[in-house]
């Protein structure tokens, strides 16, 4: 059993609820633009004062439509602005935020609203709208649904005209530290979703010293994020609420079918992704170079980058040769890249799946450093990060300040600290089963350095004990094998069975490009592609790459690509892109058989 703690940078405090940051900041920065807000394709500023006057706006007219301290309820939109309003209007109206992600379906829409009790929801669209109704009879306690694409916001104003501003600050202190500020329902990877209660003091805790460790990061009046993951998610959350308690600029995006021009006219200086995220970055720059007739040069930069990287870990740096070529490649290749992440960031934050080491030095290595962490709904997000100034690439990071990360005996990781949760709503006997002896049992399996780096190396309910006893931690090769820029998911297989092998679907994007390479024919599909000989060697070659990160035994000796995705719709992936493992194997159960015929 080996622990890693690190002292508190923040003191949360004793009382109080994290609508004190809106007021805060209006009276201590009242000019300062704390979000950037999309009108008519351009970005415009929103300072803490403006801010602060929209959220007791929309506060009033839920307190007018009879929103009651402790009230459940729905937020269910994607990230834009208005799902930050709302949710300090919320807080500020005294009740509880449920969040819900926008491609929920019926079935988990009426699932959480009903479990959390929630009285009212605010959606975002119609087709929202009409999920919401089509299970209206199943939720007796439901009252009111408004709509942000309906006007939402200006019909709270309008019915809020009569409560005063005294009224709304009066109804956002009845919410204490320990009261909770969210219910945010699991994504549902082994069963049905569980409500994580998560409170004031659990955000101060994550987002207080998370900012202090990370403090040139969230310079206030310099510095800004740009959100496009899921604000249903804790991930979003905590980006949400750091960005206010800072406070920096916060802009929202509903979704990334132009990433690259937001980011060119927001120009954050942070960003906040998923390892896919990063990986596509790489591979379309890449892919760019090889079709400009430049692939060469790139893929030489990309080793000069890597080498560069490591170099910075060693006692001696990087060789005076080494900073001659790197140099070089920054003209010609480094500073191009940085201009597609927006021209301004040194930083990215990752999290939700292992980065890999490659990525880490590689973006390190073009001056952009991806900041690895780790971190569950449970703990209200990150629970360890990579610290700016001491980067480990390679692992998740230090524990969060003020907090305590234990491996078990059987490398289990335990957590403790007051970020965590304080339960599962409405669910005891999963309560007392994740909290144990005040340690919150992760289910993942980990190492800690003497350094206090943690290394998450799988899941306990994700190992495979292949017919001759191996025991197989997917997620290693599995990562490996996805950086591939031709795979778009891999979900290994093996429990049972006499070796390991994997299902494999392709990145569509890619394969077009791939295909016109190859002279492959131009409507080309993994379908039609799927037993292709050049094609089988190239998701080889993947597959090779990912084999050398494990032993023979642990090797994928089979793999079957599939002819479609694996969808968040179909229910085979979580909103934050989590492979739902057994809804998988059932869908896909002639493929793994096949896998082992013969």
């Amino acid at each position: 059993m080996r622990e890693f703690s690190l002292p508190a940078l923040y003191e949360v405090p004793s009382d109080g609820n994290l609508t004190d940051l809106i007021r805060r900041n209006a009276a201590q920065h009242p000019d300062v633009a704390v979000l950037g807000r999309k009108v008519a394709g351009a970005w415009t500023d929103v300072t803490a004062t403006q801010f602060l006057a929209e959220v007791r706006a929309a506060a009033k007219g839920l307190i007018a439509a009879g929103i009651q301290p402790g009230d459940r309820v729905a937020l269910m939109s994607r990230t834009r602005f208005e799902w930050v309003q709302l949710d300090f209007a919320i807080w500020s109206a005294g009740a509880v935020t449920v969040p819900v992600y926008e491609t929920s379906s019926a079935e988990q829409v009426q699932w959480i609203l009903g479990d959390s009790g929630a009285v009212a929801a605010i959606v975002e669209s119609p087709e929202h709208t009409a999920r919401v109704e089509s299970v209206r009879d199943g939720l007796p306690g439901l009252r009111d649904v408004w709509q942000i694409d309906d006007g939402a916001v200006a019909e709270l104003t309008a019915a809020g005209a009569e409560v005063t501003d005294a009224t709304v600050d009066e109804r956002a202190a009845t919410a204490k530290a320990d009261d909770p500020a969210t219910i945010v329902y699991t994504s549902g990877t082994t069963g049905r979703p569980k409500g994580c209660v998560l409170t004031h003091r659990s955000f101060f805790a994550e987002c207080g010293n998370a900012v202090e460790r990370l403090k040139p990061l969230f310079r206030t009046g310099e510095c800004s994020v740009l959100l496009f993951l899921p604000a249903a998610h804790v991930f979003g959350r905590l980006v949400e609420v750091a960005a206010v308690m800072a406070p920096i600029k916060l802009g929202c995006l509903p979704d990334i079918k132009n990433l690259t021009d937001d980011l060119a006219t927001f120009r954050p200086t942070l960003i906040l992704g998923v390892p896919r995220v990063f990986e596509k970055v790489y591979n379309s720059a890449r892919a760019k170079a090889q079709a400009d007739g430049k692939g060469r040069i790139f893929d030489k930069a990309a080793h000069t980058a890597i080498a560069y990287s490591r170099a910075l870990s060693t006692p001696q740096g990087p060789s005076l040769g080494l900073r001659i070529r790197h140099k070089i490649f920054d003209k010609l290749v480094y500073g191009k890249l940085r201009a597609v992440l927006g021209g301004r960031g040194e930083y990215a934050i990752s999290g939700g799946a292992p980065l890999g080491e490659r990525l880490g030095h590689f973006y390190r290595g073009i001056g952009f450093t991806v900041l690895e962490g780790y971190g569950l709904t449970e703990s209200c997000a990150a629970t360890a990060f990579n610290p700016w100034d001491r980067q480990k690439i390679g692992t998740v990071g230090q524990p969060l300040p003020g907090s305590v990360i234990r491996i078990a005996d059987d490398g289990e990781v335990l957590l403790h600290g007051e970020h965590l949760f304080t339960g599962y709503w409405n669910n005891p006997e999963a309560t007392a089963e994740a909290l144990a002896d005040g340690w919150f049992h992760t289910g993942d399996i980990g190492t800690l350095d003497e350094d206090g780096y943690l290394a998450i190396t799988g899941r306990k309910k994700e190992i495979l004990v292949t017919a001759g006893g191996k025991n197989v931690a997917p997620a290693v090769i599995e990562d490996r094998i996805r950086a591939h820029a031709l795979i778009a998911e891999c979900m290994v297989v093996g429990d049972g069975r006499p070796f390991v092998g994997a299902l494999i679907t392709l990145d569509e994007e890619f394969l077009t490009r791939w295909a016109k390479d190859h002279g492959k024919p131009s409507d080309a599909t993994a379908a039609t592609l799927r037993l292709d000989p050049e094609l089988l060697a190239e998701v080889q070659r993947a597959v090779d790459e990912g084999n050398a990160a494990v032993s023979k035994a642990e090797s994928v000796r089979k793999f079957r690509v599939l002819t479609r995705q694996f969808t968040e719709e179909a229910g085979h992936i979580t909103p934050s892109l989590k492979l739902k493992r057994n809804v998988v194997s059932k869908d896909f159960a002639d493929e793994i058989e096949a896998i082992y015929q013969g």
